[in-house]
């Protein structure tokens, strides 16, 4: 591996180097002719981005090839010269950039055909971060070229500028194609494809007589977040620290370690055991301290090079992409970020119930994109009060998905950051969309001092309610899996506010009973999909509390803000949401029946299957339209038709198209639409384009009903005259229709008690669902189902 010691090691000697009109090795005929053969710039020209660019000679080459050029460099001396040596080249923007170091905001967001790093590559401290960051911005058939002195063609005295062969194979890992080239004694590595090496847990050799052994190993990240890890001799990927001597203490070993080996510094007072490890290698009983360091001091350094070829710090996220790492510290790191590594071997891992004091660190990018993500859910009318507009903007999103990158994690649209699956793949956990947790806690309306429960666990949501409650409050947030329990409690430890208890448990029980505050929790959240209500969250609410939950209307989701008055429950909020589904007891899968061999499926979410005898020979048989005179335009929300539908007509459920396209029925493949089941009939609900044209605004669709058996023009004509009902009654000017007011009551409440209304008769409760124009009928239990509600879902 390289030399401990550079040319160069900090920004001002670069600086000078370019003001004192130094340069680097000119660019050579056959570098030139390297990358005219093998990076040509696509069709119409390409983005290029040269890293550590100097005086610009090659950023120059690369524009004469066809490029739009981003030319980079941390030196300003450097750049001022290239500015005026090229005064008139066009097509290159030349941009001040400390690739390790800096938010790389500068840089192209739609990501560049080809990247070079001409001589600069063995100057970075961070080798492994940053080519891992090049090569994520590598646009599709992309390139990535290092262009580097070998040590077998360098002096002695300047072989800390040359890459060996380990270091050259280990450049290489990864990347889909790789190409070594010779460019006058220079390596030229052509590098094709995204670098995702994939992590592997590998052990050491051990020598046969080796003991048991306890060791303790040093958990250190920098002011950017990113933890420290040293490339050992043995070619693998370690944390500081070791084997303890005697009766050592594991945090006096851990920082020992540390020091022996990096050269920082940290006392055993800020070093903080959080999981003890139990494993076995070779049959060798082995137990492992893992020990945070909150804070430490010092320059890093490699001080044991007989064993370590260096040290870097790595992003969070790119940890799963590493290549090998000594088992113990896989297991490490998946303990204090659990989920960063996937796929580990198993391991007896005995959580610490230590109180360890949060650890900041953030790269400044993540800063930049929480304010715009924040300002972006602000800008879409998700959030009005500020201390919910304040908590988006400070508390740290990524550190409760540490596998995503920034991009992802700071995502404003629809993005789900799932976090944990079932065997079949199914998302169990997740982080929601931003837009959404703000608007389910906007809709708290809570006050400093609040005391909330969260059930559906992840940490972030939890920290964001304690920033709303403030100092003064407090917030137990639960979850029924014990691996999502343990990863709140991790990420809540290294960047919550100390105001988050997370619990484990099933939430249809209620919150455990000693978390209960006198006269109930002012806020209950429910964070997954709850078909049924439990009456431990009406019991555990204090009388005016509020209760959100995405509650299940015949199949539709709508986080609902309830409003405790008594014994009954009162919306005071719609928003159309999609959550993970309920587990354990609230855990529940819909009635389906299949029809024309699979081609189709009904589904039934309230009741049982109806019967479905006859019908694979009435669809196969004539078809009835019914128009229902009922229009839309392009991009409609149609969703409150649908829970409109679900909520009034008698003998609802969902068709739906499986996994291939069906001339029987126009519904989209994947999808659903509403539909009425009768005697060997049945109806649904569609729409036919009934005025075309080149512009989009002026295109227009009209709700219709198919219809198939003896009973479907009747059956149809329901369904049709509830969308016409809908429309005179209900849909609103400019796509926002009328939401209806919704109660909900205990079980057994008998009818004459309930308001007039519809009612949807659920397991635990009673749910009465009045509508305009309909809130004069008496109640009257009706089955139904419904379709995925919005624009652009369904049918």
């Amino acid at each position: 591996m390289r030399s401990s010691t550079l040319t160069y090691t900090a920004r001002g000697q670069w600086e000078q180097h370019f003001s004192d009109g130094k340069g680097f090795r000119p660019v050579g005929e056959r570098e030139r002719e390297l990358l005219a053969e093998h990076t040509r710039a696509p069709d119409g020209g390409g983005r290029a981005l040269e890293v550590g660019c100097g005086t610009g000679d090659l950023s120059v080459h690369l524009a004469s090839l066809g490029y739009t050029v981003d030319a980079v460099d941390f030196a300003d001396s450097a750049l001022a010269r290239a500015r005026t040596e090229h005064a008139g080249v066009e097509g290159v923007r030349w941009l001040l950039l400390d690739i390790e170091g800096d938010d790389p905001a500068l840089l192209n967001e739609e990501g560049y055909d080809l990247v070079v790093m001409r001589l600069m590559y063995p100057f970075l401290r961070d080798r492994g971060r940053v080519l891992h960051g090049l090569g994520e911005r590598l646009r599709d058939g992309g390139a990535l070229v290092v262009i580097t002195p070998v040590v077998e063609n360098t002096p002695e005295g300047r072989r800390g500028i040359a890459l060996d062969e380990d270091e050259i194979t280990l450049l290489a890992t990864g990347w889909q194609t790789v190409e070594r080239l010779d460019a006058d004694g220079l390596a030229f590595l052509l590098l094709r494809g995204p670098c995702h090496a994939g992590t592997r847990a590998v052990e050491r050799q051990r020598p046969p007589s080796d003991p048991a052994a306890t060791a303790a190993l040093a958990v250190v990240t920098d002011e950017a977040g990113r933890v420290l890890l040293g490339r050992s001799h043995r070619g693998m990927w370690e944390l500081p620290g070791g084997k303890t001597r005697g009766p050592e203490p594991f945090e006096v070993a851990a920082v020992r370690g540390l020091a022996e080996e990096t050269g920082l510094a940290a006392g055993a007072e800020d070093a903080y055991v959080v999981t003890m490890l139990a494993d076995a290698a070779d049959g060798v009983p082995r137990l492992t301290a893992v020990v945070r360091i909150a804070t430490w001091s010092g320059t890093l350094s490699n001080r044991e090079p007989d064993k370590f070829a260096r040290w870097e710090f790595f992003d969070l996220h790119a940890l799963a992409r590493i290549g090998d790492v000594f088992a113990p510290v896989a297991s490490a790191l998946d303990a204090v970020w659990p989920g960063v590594i996937p796929g580990l071997p198993p391991v007896a891992s005995y959580p610490i119930a230590v109180e360890q004091p949060p650890v900041p660190g953030e790269p400044a990018e993540a800063v930049r994109l929480r304010q715009a993500m924040a300002e972006a859910v602000i800008d879409g009318g998700w959030v009005s009060s500020e201390p919910v507009r304040d908590a988006l903007r400070t508390v740290p999103r990524h550190r409760f998905a540490p596998e995503k990158d920034l991009r992802t994690a700071y995502d404003a649209g629809d993005v789900t950051i799932a976090t944990r699956r079932d065997e079949a793949g199914q998302v169990t956990s997740s982080v929601s969309a931003a837009w959404l947790q703000a608007d389910m806690i906007e809709g708290l309306d809570l006050e400093p001092g609040a005391v909330v429960w969260e059930a559906g666990s992840g940490g972030y949501n939890a920290e964001l309610l304690a920033h709303v409650v403030g100092p003064g409050g407090r917030v137990v947030t639960s979850d029924i899996d014990r691996y999502v329990v343990r990863r709140a409690r991790r990420f809540t430890a290294e960047a919550g506010s100390g105001r988050v208890t997370v619990v484990h448990g099933d939430a249809a029980h209620g919150a455990p009973a000693h978390l209960v505050p006198r006269g109930g929790f002012d806020v209950i959240l429910i964070s997954y999909n709850c078909w049924d209500i439990a009456p431990a969250w009406r019991e555990q609410l204090a009388e005016g509390g509020r209760l959100v939950l995405p509650l299940e209307l015949g199949g539709y989701t709508r986080a609902i803000t309830f409003q405790r008055r008594g014994d009954v429950l009162v919306a005071r909020k719609f928003t159309h949401c999609g959550f993970v589904p309920a587990q354990g007891a609230h855990a529940r899968t819909a009635a389906v029946a299949d029809l024309l061999d699979g081609q189709l499926r009904l589904r039934f979410e309230d009741g049982p299957a109806g019967s479905v005898e006859g019908l694979d020979e009435v669809l196969r048989g004539r078809r009835h339209e019914i128009a229902t005179g009922v229009t839309m335009g392009p991009g409609f929300y149609f969703g409150s038709l649908q829970l409109y539908a679900a909520t009034t007509v008698p003998g609802f459920c969902r068709l739906a198209v499986a996994d291939q396209e069906s001339s029987v029925v126009q519904i989209t493949t994947g999808s659903d639409a509403p539909a009425v089941l009768g005697a060997a009939s049945l109806a649904y609900l569609t729409y036919v384009q009934t005025r075309h044209s080149e512009i989009r605004e002026e295109r227009e669709w009209e709700w219709s009903v198919h219809a198939f058996g003896d009973q479907g023009p009747a059956l149809g004509e329901r369904l049709a005259e509830a969308v016409r009902a809908w429309d005179r009654d209900v849909r609103g000017d400019g796509g926002r229709s009328t939401d209806p007011a919704v109660t909900v009551h205990p079980a057994g409440t008998p009818d004459h008690r309930l308001p007039s209304g519809d009612v949807v008769d659920k397991a635990l409760c009673r749910i009465v669902v009045q509508w305009p124009g309909r809130d004069a009928l008496l109640p009257c239990p009706v089955d139904r189902v419904a379709a995925p509600a919005a624009s652009g879902e369904g049918m």
